[in-house]
């Protein structure tokens, strides 16, 4: 019998081959891997990441003509998060420590934060709302995690709500305030009456709250309080952070979204110098996410100062009289409407405000008791009918359309109009020329002007006809002189006033001696400023100039930008006519006779103006939604001086003044005491530098 051969080293064989040829191909791989792949594996490990971020600055100040400062900013203890890559478990850890250090108020938690905690505080529970049968339409991927979480939403009640205590309230305040946030993002958990024994807690226990710093933030000081506060403006807090509205606009200008940014007014309108360079930081990070170290690239700065055209020692003294005033006028019969009452002071050359005033008598609710707030914004946000002060561009408005020159006169006599009431004057004023039709204000020599540019002719008791053109004729002229139009200045949502329509054609009549159309405050300021320099209306301003962050907190740095002068146009009216018309107006306020006579004859700085009592339909806080409209009085003043070469011009506006014949004369108490406020305040500077200017040593 044959011997059978032994078949092992053969299958041994082929198994060390096998070997072997796994093992070449195994080296081959980790050649190719070493060599062929192997710096770009390196770089992958060692990948970094650069995560940028953009450190707050403290805001500019504002600084008033005088170079005192109004608006700075002062430091705040406050408590803030930066996550450095921290999971939602340790975020919470760190809240719930943090919490048991500080008070944190909960009132900014809305019910869908409190489910959201609830399902973290309370996992298992939370699954248990989620049935078998979702249970497997998830597995079947009928249904997403979305879905499961808001089946959970849903089914979570008040009931399960109820098991949050307030201590727990107060951890998901601070947790929700550390999730809002980007990475590497400072987030201000407080910095609102944050208290020495909590900032000094904090400190302490930073070991064990990973991310939190005990720092200091600040906040807007506003050294004269309340003054001319409404229109310096807001910033919001960090909770607010980016108002709604503009999100998109900051974001994509490096803004995160609780940056602080002006709210309104000089704060939004100057936004963009005010908030100043932020210090940027790079965090380099591993692939992980690890934060490996912090590099500095460049220096925050705050922002720049901006120099107000204000006097806050004359907005100051101004509001003071307008309060005096305002309440002494109470005092008289028929003033159950009068409520407030408003000034403005302007350079009549170079459109400066130098006092931008309102005061408003308000009720408060739980005592009852009235009081004064700030009302300068009703200077540009309120419109009214202002009476005779435009009398001056109705004059102006004549002479260009060649209805009436310096030869022309009118008998003051009544009109009567087919189908209108008697049109007339207060009193029967006598055959006037333009002049002394503006130091006695007739009413009726307008009426025969607005005629005459309407190429009418008025017939007693006949119909008045007058072409159409008239209204536009007539408005147009207006605005060149601020009445009826946006001023310019530098502030937002500034108000043009309502246009009667034009109709009928009589109207116009009214136009003329305003009581038709309607105007702000400040438009008069720029209105009597324009006639008072001879032709040229300026763009009123706020801000004079921008100057750089100074190094040392008690200079100015160098000026950024200086806003000059600006004539937003020139009215195109001879010398002459302007001559007249300043004429009239200084009989106005210092010839016996006129309007304004008995409150400013003695003034002894040569003034120049215009007084104004519009019929007017009340429409103030006090007007039930379809109550009939009260017949009130509104009262106006304008002026300027000296009457030759001016120096100041001012507008005095108080609506709804008095019901009645009681004339409480407040425009010219405010006017007057307003003109002797600034020229006693300019004497006693010119004294006191007089004075230090001889003191010094030669």
């Amino acid at each position: 019998m044959p011997k059978k051969k032994n078949q092992t080293p053969l299958r041994v064989n082929i198994l060390f081959f096998s070997v072997f040829f796994l093992f070449s191909l195994l080296i081959l791989r980790l050649g190719i891997v070493q060599i062929v792949h192997g710096e770009d594996f390196k770089r992958e490990i060692e990948r970094k990441e650069d995560v940028t971020v953009n450190n707050p600055v403290p805001r500019g100040k504002m600084f008033d003509r005088n170079l005192k400062v109004i608006v700075d900013n002062k430091p705040i203890n406050a408590i803030t998060y930066t996550n450095e890559g921290a999971s939602q478990t340790d975020m919470l850890m760190v809240a719930e420590n943090l919490a048991k250090l500080i008070h944190q108020k909960t009132d900014k938690i809305q019910e869908r934060d409190k489910k959201d905690f609830w399902m973290i505080r309370n996992p298992e529970a939370a699954k248990k709302l989620i049935t078998k049968k979702e249970m497997e339409l998830f597995k079947d991927k009928k249904l997403k995690d979305k879905d499961l979480y808001k089946i959970q939403l849903d089914r979570i009640t008040d009931k399960h709500l109820a098991d949050l205590t307030e201590e727990d309230l107060e951890v998901l305040a601070i947790f929700r305030i550390m999730n809002s946030g980007y990475k590497f993002t400072p987030q201000v958990i407080k910095n609102e009456d944050v208290t020495r024994k909590e900032f000094a807690a904090v400190n302490e226990n930073l070991d064990m709250l990973p991310g939190v710093n005990a720092t200091t933030d600040w906040d807007r000081k506003y050294l004269y309080n309340d003054t001319f506060k409404p229109v310096l403006g807001r910033v919001t807090t960090t909770i607010e952070g980016l108002p709604a509205d503009r999100i998109d606009y900051y974001m994509s200008r490096g803004y995160t979204r609780n940056d602080r940014v002006g709210k309104s007014y000089l704060e939004l309108e100057y936004e963009d110098v005010l908030q100043g360079k932020k210090e940027k930081v790079i965090n380099v990070t591993d692939k992980a996410g690890e934060l490996l170290e912090k590099e500095l690239v460049s220096g925050g700065q705050r922002g720049k100062d901006l120099i107000l055209s204000l006097d806050i020692d004359l907005q100051i003294a101004v509001e003071k009289v307008i309060e005096k005033e305002l309440w002494a006028a109470k005092s008289s019969p028929g003033t159950s409407l009068l409520d407030r009452a408003y000034v403005v002071l302007m350079d009549p050359h170079t459109g400066e405000i130098l006092t931008m005033a309102g005061k408003k008598i308000v009720k408060d609710q739980e005592t009852g008791e009235n009081y004064l707030e700030d009302d300068a914004l009703g200077n540009i946000l309120n419109t009214f009918n202002v009476g005779s002060v435009v009398k001056g561009a109705t004059v102006l408005t004549g002479y260009k359309a060649g209805a009436i020159n310096s030869t022309t006169s009118f008998d003051d006599g009544a009109l009567e109009i087919a189908g209108t009431p008697i049109k007339k004057s207060y009193n029967y004023l006598g055959v006037l020329n333009d002049i002394d039709a503006l130091k006695k204000s007739s009413n009726v020599y307008m009426f025969h002007t607005a005629i005459r540019i309407g190429k009418g002719v008025y017939q007693y008791k006949k119909p008045l006809n007058l072409e159409p053109e008239v209204w536009d004729t007539i408005r147009n002229s207006f605005a060149s002189f601020g009445l009826g139009i946006r001023t310019g200045i530098d502030l937002p949502n500034e108000q043009t006033g309502a246009k009667g329509v034009n109709y009928p054609i009589g109207k116009v009549l009214d136009l003329v001696i305003g009581q038709y159309d309607t105007y702000s405050n400040m438009q008069l300021a720029q209105y009597i400023s324009t006639i008072a320099n001879g032709g040229l209306r300026m763009q009123p301003r706020i801000v004079k100039e921008i100057r750089e962050p100074a190094s040392n907190s008690s200079d100015l740095g160098p000026v950024f930008m200086a806003y000059p002068p600006a004539v937003l146009n020139e009215v195109g009216m001879e010398k002459e006519w302007f001559n007249r018309v300043h004429t009239g107006f200084k009989k106005v306020m210092q010839e016996p006779g006129g309007t304004a006579y008995r409150f400013f004859g003695d003034a002894p700085y040569s003034p120049a103006g215009k007084t104004g009592t519009a019929e007017a339909f009340y429409d103030g806080p006090l007007r039930k939604k379809n109550e009939p409209l009260v017949q009130t009085m509104n009262l106006s003043l304008v002026g300027y001086a000296p009457s030759t070469n001016p120096e100041i011009a001012m507008a005095v506006m108080v609506p709804w003044a008095y019901q009645g014949s009681v004339d409480n004369r407040a425009n010219l108490k405010i006017g007057r005491a307003v003109m002797d406020t600034y020229f006693n305040m300019k004497n006693t500077d010119s004294a006191s530098a007089t004075k230090e200017k001889e003191e010094l040593p030669e």
